[in-house]
């Protein structure tokens, strides 16, 4: 009798100890380094950014979930392991795979990121950009950030996959961003998507300081001519035709370019509706849901913690600066050109960044600033729209020479 209750006894302390040593707290105590500490503080900070500021939080919310959900000990959800060296390795993947690493193959395939292109095309109306092909060169020109950008962060010692990573910030394009890095450099995933969102988030409080110095107030002022009428059938064919220019000039960017003019066809055709639907609100979300906890989950402490991260913020601000200047400039030379009732408003470059559309309201804001009859909104989404196809070529360029 003695000796079965002492059996028992045995059994039920060592459960115990089983139980006390599989839970968080005692891998809080044995696991838990001042890294992980920071972080989840981190992933707090950008909750509250998400929550009470409403910064890009459809993303921010949920990327900043995943970095707590992988910096908990003892959870399990991500091991990084499995994608060391930019490669899955499947020998050991079952066995020790997590939800997150699951989760987080349709970010290294390439898969959500094209899934939101499908969505954004389907909620964009390139009208503005038909009516004003003009529209196309200042969206061109908001990328050059993207290029100065990457011959900078090269020059300070990033290896050139790192550098094309952080030169796309500059397209103001999150799930561009976190394409060509999933396939450039997966160590960066997670500091280049918190700067990528943050900066789309801050586009009101960047980008009207650069605006203010290119230009002066009369430049500000200039109200333009009402853009024409689109009709249905120019509206079905340009993502046709993009689709098809792109295919057989730059196949690499086709994977984003693609799926945003399908979503587009989806839209503007009126025969699939349903689809349409679907695409902007249904597999939207869930995607959305999807991309952020996985990239999220990435920014772990070893990745995010070191000097090469602050040096990727700075790099991504400088990127998105010029980009905005970049528009805002060739805008100014365009007018060197043209007749006076043909002159376009400097304001309206700066949205050719790929921030859709808050970059067109600043501008349409800067521009009621100076004067208030001035509505520039249309006019801004021009070159707004092209700033998306432009950050994708962008990326299908620095893929093909660097991928």
């Amino acid at each position: 009798m003695w000796t079965l209750l002492s059996s028992s006894s045995d059994f039920v302390g060592e459960s115990l100890i089983r139980f006390g040593e599989s839970t968080g707290l005692a891998g809080f105590f044995s696991a838990m380094g001042w890294g992980n500490i920071v972080m989840i503080g981190i992933a707090f900070f950008l909750l509250y950014l998400a929550i009470r500021h409403k910064f890009e939080p459809l993303l921010l919310l949920t990327i900043a979930f995943g970095m707590l959900l992988t910096n908990l000990p003892g959870a399990n959800l991500y091991h990084t392991e499995l994608f060391a060296g930019g490669h899955v390795h499947w020998d050991i993947f079952v066995a020790k795979a997590g939800l997150l690493d699951y989760l987080y193959l349709g970010v290294k395939l390439g898969i959500y990121p094209c899934l939101i292109f499908l969505g954004v095309g389907a909620m964009t109306d390139f009208g503005p950009l038909i009516a004003n092909p003009k529209s196309f060169l200042l969206g061109a020109a908001a990328q050059i950030g993207i290029f100065v950008t990457f011959l900078g962060a090269y020059a300070i010692g990033f290896s050139p996959e790192q550098s094309g990573s952080i030169g796309i910030i500059g397209g103001a394009d999150g799930p561009t961003a976190i394409y060509l890095t999933s396939m450039l450099a997966p160590e960066l995933l997670g500091p280049i998507a918190v700067a990528a969102y943050s900066y789309m988030a801050l586009v009101p409080v960047i980008q009207p300081p650069i605006m203010r110095l290119l230009t002066n107030k009369h430049e500000r002022a200039i109200r333009m001519r009402t853009l024409r009428p689109v009709s249905k059938t120019e509206r079905i064919l340009f993502p046709i035709i993009i689709s098809v220019v792109i295919a057989l000039l730059l196949p690499s960017a086709m994977p984003l370019v693609g799926c945003l003019m399908l979503g587009n066809l989806m839209k503007e055709c009126g025969v699939v509706d349903r689809l349409s639907k679907t695409v902007q609100n249904e597999l939207m979300n869930i995607v959305v849901i999807f991309l952020g906890l996985t990239v999220g989950a990435t920014a772990t402490a070893e990745a995010f913690l070191n000097f090469r991260t602050l040096g990727i913020l700075v790099l991504g601000v400088i990127a998105f600066c010029l980009g905005t200047a970049g528009g805002v400039l060739l805008a100014k030379f365009m007018n060197l050109f043209s007749k006076e009732e043909n002159k376009i408003n400097p304001l309206i470059g700066s949205a050719g960044v790929s921030a859709v559309p808050m970059a067109a309201r600043v501008s349409q804001i800067e521009g009621q600033r100076e004067n208030p009859g001035n509505y520039l909104l249309m006019h801004a989404m021009g070159p707004n729209v092209a700033g998306v196809v432009g950050s994708a070529v962008a990326a299908g360029i620095l893929l093909s020479f660097l991928g």
